[in-house]
């Protein structure tokens, strides 16, 4: 056998092979002996057919399973002759299959495209130039963590002495049956809260719910809109059959030294806390304005460091990427059967440029830990186990059994690896401080410095909770 390696590209290689005819002759021979023991030719006993007349009817079959034997073992020989690593099966061409002869009497030419690691130097990952900025702590944001606060305190107080009013949340029992449909299946919900006047309940129930009292039964109808969240619901009227079972009003505690105290013992008034709180903002801020280094580090030594990218590792991340994109969206309620091919395609396309984005990222890493000569101890991995299994509330030996499911301990002292990796590339950049900076939003942008993308297209929602 002969073979040559030429280079299409940094991730490309296509392998040129020669198969020796004497190769080819023994498999030829021997399979054509298999066919002749097992097939039966009119005229003759079964396995007593002559060789050549075997061969002849079965022409065909003999030749291809001559090529299926020989052709896989000749390029696996060649790729480890070349001192090759492909990421994916090789891409088989054989020239001029019809016209090749595999008794042996020529050699077959075959081509294989094989796809591998690209060699990449150690990237420039020293001086990247990074400024870091913290986001400054406003009032609004302690009034509305305290405002958060108080609606979790908030109860539902019952009101006895008079009717419903806007404001209140009437529980009921209901029954819904549709309009033209009485044979079909009620809706039915026990002890649904609505809060009347609520921007997100259907105004009919609004209207129909004021005046009621505990005990009382109302009868009303509702036709809901074409476009209405729910499918189920969307253009139809249905007729529903209401018990009240109470009227209450949500009612919050005042902001006062006492309320302050009870939320947490360390503090001795109102003001404390206000006090603990912005100190909590400002504590995530900073964590924020890292992450924030870490991850414009991060684009930035993308962004200086061009390559090819294997393309086996960008379509396996594409998927990774777009699986969990569909998971997301059944966990908001929707239908993937009901959601368009086009937009999944087109969610594909951008998954792609991410996916591309994450292996790049990931392989430059991989040179600065060898640079950097970063190494994870087992100590540091049962660490991390440690802390995960406190964070998810259960033991260290029933994480490491779920992890076995997922790649094992290896999985996390790879992420212990890129997360050390990270801090080397943050520790050798230029980080200065900045003026904090909103982010501007897409309206406010130039069309000249918009990023140019696929029109996004967004994919049908359902509500958690529809009346």
């Amino acid at each position: 056998m002969k073979s040559e390696v030429k280079e299409i590209s940094a991730t490309q290689r296509e392998i040129h092979i020669e198969i020796d005819p004497e190769s080819l002759k023994t498999a030829y021979g021997l399979i054509s002996q298999k066919y002749a023991k097992k097939v039966s030719i009119p005229g003759f006993r079964k396995g007593f057919a002559p060789l050549d007349v075997v061969r002849l009817r079965y022409k065909d079959e003999i030749k291809g399973e001559v090529l299926q034997q020989v052709v896989p073992l000749k390029v696996s020989e060649a790729i480890q002759e070349h001192d090759l690593r492909p990421l994916t099966e090789p891409q088989l061409h054989i020239e001029k299959i019809e016209d090749i002869k595999v008794n042996g009497s020529e050699a077959v030419k075959v081509h294989a495209h094989v796809e591998v690691m690209p060699e990449i130097p150690i990237p420039e990952f020293k001086g990247l130039e990074i400024t870091r900025r913290v986001k400054p702590v406003e009032d609004t944001e302690i009034d509305d963590l305290i405002k958060h606060k108080l609606e979790q305190e908030a109860a539902l107080l019952p009101v006895e002495d008079r009717a419903s009013e806007v404001g209140d949340t009437v529980v009921a029992d209901l029954e819904g049956t549709f309009d033209n449909d009485h044979d079909g299946e009620p809706i039915r919900a026990d002890d649904l809260e609505v809060k009347l006047g609520d921007d997100v309940i259907e105004k009919a129930f609004t209207e129909n719910l004021v005046g009621v009292k505990q005990d009382d039964e109302k009868e009303f109808s509702v036709s809901y809109p074409a476009e209405f969240s729910s499918a189920a619901l969307a253009g139809k009227t249905v007729h529903y059959k209401a018990k009240v079972k109470s009227v209450g009003r949500m009612e919050t505690p005042e902001p006062n030294d006492e309320w302050a105290k009870s939320l947490d013992e360390d503090v001795a008034s109102l003001k404390d806390l206000r006090k603990k709180l912005r100190t909590d903002l400002e504590t995530y801020a900073k964590a924020d304005a890292d992450a924030r280094v870490r991850n414009e580090a991060l684009a930035k030594l993308i962004e200086t460091n061009e390559f090819e990218v294997p393309n086996a590792l960008i379509e396996n991340q594409a998927r990774n990427l777009l699986n969990n994109f569909a998971r997301d969206l059944q966990q908001r309620g929707v239908d993937l059967n009901n959601v368009e091919n086009n937009f999944v395609q087109m969610a594909y396309q951008q998954m792609r440029t991410q996916a591309e984005r994450d292996v790049r990222g990931a392989m430059l890493l991989e040179k600065i830990g060898e640079a950097e000569k970063v190494e994870i101890a087992k100590t540091e991995v049962d660490e991390e186990i440690g802390k995960m299994a406190e964070y998810y509330r259960t033991t260290p030996e029933e994480l490491r059994e779920s992890l076995e499911k997922q790649g094992g301990e290896m999985t996390v002292e790879n992420n212990l690896r890129t997360r050390k990796t990270i801090e080397a590339l943050v520790s050798h950049a230029k980080v200065a401080d900045g003026p904090w900076e909103e982010e501007k939003a897409e309206a406010d942008i130039p069309e000249d410095e918009k990023p140019k993308k696929a029109s996004k297209k967004k994919a049908p929602a359902k509500k958690a909770k529809s009346v």
